[in-house]
């Protein structure tokens, strides 16, 4: 899903150093600490990473960026209760041959 909305395999496989790769805007990286400080347990969205999300994102966005993070750690841990594997939806393609 992420290729199809326009994600490379480079920026995907970069995803676990968001904080630093310069692949990722700061409206992108702030949208990713969200999703990290949801998934922590217990949550922990502090009152400086929501002043740092309203510098880039309206109170619409805001709401739909947490119910996608929500609903996705909904599936995962529903996923991993059921030991419901992978489906293998995505596979990195390779890299096409330097000319």
């Amino acid at each position: 899903m992420s290729r199809r909305e326009g994600a490379s395999d480079e920026k995907i496989a970069a995803l676990a150093h968001y904080q630093t790769s310069e692949l990722f805007s700061p409206a992108e990286r702030v949208a990713l600490e969200l999703a990290d400080a949801m998934t922590a347990t217990p949550p922990n969205v502090t009152d400086e990473l929501f002043a740092r999300l309203q510098q880039y994102y309206d109170e619409a966005q805001l709401v739909e960026l947490a119910a996608i993070v929500a609903q996705e750690n909904f599936r995962s841990r529903f996923n991993t209760t059921f030991r419901i594997e992978s489906q293998g939806l995505y596979c990195p393609l390779p890299s096409p041959p330097s000319t």
